[in-house]
């Protein structure tokens, strides 16, 4: 197994890390924390080719998707990229195409805190048996909530049959490692803002950087983050070249692991921070907030582990 990037890969990554860099500065996230979506962001984002390029004909695979979600990630960037493409991707898969719509995937047959619900025209769900695809008026606004996203609860029950209620399945896979992905990006840029921080932050006249307790903090996070990449990008890598009898064991373990490390990276750079971590100010809790909200959308990370207990049984 060779998980170097190839040329067109490191061309995608290149890109979208320098258009989130670019179009997503903390500027962007901290406008659009009241509704959880900026607009002109999706605008751009979707003249990039990215809503698009996973599917037929469009060049792509999932782990072109993971590195775009990466990249997103990395800046917090108030965009349902995830819940679009994975809701695409399916309705894709039975047949149904849905041009100029936010689309997004309840990720629970009874429509409740839909990840995007309040910003998406379409939501796709699970009810019994059958992938169905649900309209009706958008929220006014989001359900409240610490990790400024755009959740909304939406009705289910005059959603149009689509499809077989597997497709749902695999799309929840697919937002697990998505998000996964994402995940791996929002540590990333914490981390590198714990080390910037204790590197300028004076105590007693040294920086606090070069005391152990930081150093030994902030040294043990390297090797966990490369491997939360490791895994998702190994699922990825996976699925698309053809080895897709392991995908939902793959994607729950890279989630999980990536849920776990977030909330371990981003509590410690926070603490690092001191009494600045806590203040809107600055930028880390913007991170803390969006590594508890982000995979709480799913639910108790006790059931997923549960559920990938469950999925291994069966896999012996």
């Amino acid at each position: 197994m060779n998980l170097d990037l190839t040329d067109d890969q490191a061309a995608v990554a290149d890109l979208f890390s320098t258009f989130f860099a670019r179009e997503s500065p903390s500027q962007v996230v901290r406008a659009a924390e009241a509704t959880g979506f900026a607009p002109k962001l999706w605008t751009r984002l979707g003249e990039t080719g990215a809503l698009t390029m996973a599917m037929a004909g469009g060049g792509a695979g999932l782990f072109e998707l993971v590195l775009c979600a990466e990249a997103g990630g990395r800046h917090l960037a108030p965009v349902p990229f995830v819940e679009h493409v994975v809701a695409t991707r399916a309705l894709e898969g039975a047949g149904v195409v849905l041009d100029d719509e936010i689309v997004t995937l309840a990720l629970r047959g009874d429509g409740r805190l839909v990840p995007a619900g309040a910003i998406a025209s379409a939501v796709v769900a699970r009810v019994g048996d059958e992938l169905v695809v649900a309209r009706g008026a958008v929220p006014d606004a989001p359900v409240p909530n610490t990790a400024a996203l755009p959740l909304a609860d939406r009705s289910l029950a005059d959603a149009e049959v689509v499809g077989d209620g597997a497709r749902h399945d695999h799309a929840l896979d697919e937002w697990r490692l998505l998000t996964a992905a994402a995940l791996v990006g929002l540590c990333d840029a914490a981390l590198d803002l714990g080390v910037a921080y204790v590197r300028e932050r004076h105590q007693f006249g040294v920086p606090i950087g070069s005391f152990q307790a930081i150093q030994h903090g902030l040294a043990e996070l390297p090797g966990p983050l490369s491997g939360a990449r490791l895994l998702v990008r190994r699922a990825a890598w996976r699925f698309d070249d053809g080895d897709r009898s392991r995908f939902a064991i793959d994607a729950s373990m890279a989630f999980l692991f990536a849920t776990d490390l977030a909330r371990t990276l981003t509590g410690r750079v926070l603490h690092h921070h001191g009494g600045y971590g806590v203040m809107e100010e600055h930028d880390i809790q913007l991170h803390y907030r969006r590594a508890r909200g982000w995979p709480a959308q799913l639910g108790d990370p006790a059931v997923e582990l549960s559920r990938l207990a469950t999925l291994l049984e069966a896999a012996r």
